[in-house]
């Protein structure tokens, strides 16, 4: 069983920084690909960034230059740095994650999300 929990939402003003941290646990050997997305009201989940086992990242258009995606593969930690917030960033932010279990089976899984707002 492997759980997916992210941390970190909040609200915030615009022009402010949140640092978004997603753990995975449990019966992991290795995770290859991590992703981050966001779910506002209304609207279709949508990929915010995304990094490879090898470091390649990839980033949304509207987030380039103020967001950055980074992993610690020991810790089976990935993280979101957001910087200079916009209100349209609010969003339920999820992590999800692709990995390998002990027995060598390929899983992608989500996470419940955490809500980040962002709001003068």
């Amino acid at each position: 069983q492997v759980q997916i929990v992210e941390s970190g939402g909040g609200l915030v003003q615009p022009g402010g920084s949140l640092r978004l941290s997603c753990a995975a646990s449990g019966s992991i050997f290795s995770i290859s690909a991590v992703g981050w997305y966001r779910q506002a009201p209304g609207k279709q989940r949508e990929l915010v960034a995304s990094i490879t086992s090898s470091g390649s990242t990839n980033f949304a258009d509207s987030v380039k230059g103020r967001f950055t995606i980074s992993r610690d593969n020991a810790k089976n930690a990935m993280y979101l740095q957001m910087n200079n917030l916009k209100p349209e960033d609010t969003a339920l932010y999820y992590c999800n994650a692709e990995f390998r279990d002990y027995s060598g089976v390929s899983y992608n899984d989500w996470g419940q999300g955490t809500q980040v707002t962002v709001s003068s």
